[in-house]
């Protein structure tokens, strides 16, 4: 199981910093995997057609290397971010149409 090179802080709904809540990237050959210890999180993915997964406890989300994106607190929450440098165990990309 791959592990995380570096670990953000833990975030709450207050201290979540508002890089993570306007659209940004990973640097190339970089994965995030995104843990949300308490309640809810939106993640976007910013390509135009997204709005948004919700995010829980159970429900990592994951963004590629230098996908743009950027998350909203939907109330209480903490979270953190784990930084990978392979892709993160469990997650298939979609199939190319």
């Amino acid at each position: 199981m791959p592990t995380p090179y570096k670990t953000t802080p833990v975030f709450d709904e207050t201290t979540l910093p508002a890089a993570l809540r306007r659209e940004h990237r990973t640097k190339a050959g970089v994965w995030g995997v995104i843990r949300v210890l308490e309640g809810e999180l939106r993640l976007f993915l910013d390509d135009g057609n997204d709005a948004g997964t919700i995010l829980t406890p159970d429900r990592p989300g994951v963004v590629q290397p230098q996908q743009p994106h950027h998350v909203e607190p939907l109330g209480r929450m903490r979270m953190r971010v784990e930084f990978h440098d392979c892709t993160p165990e469990g997650f298939r990309p979609a199939p190319s149409p």
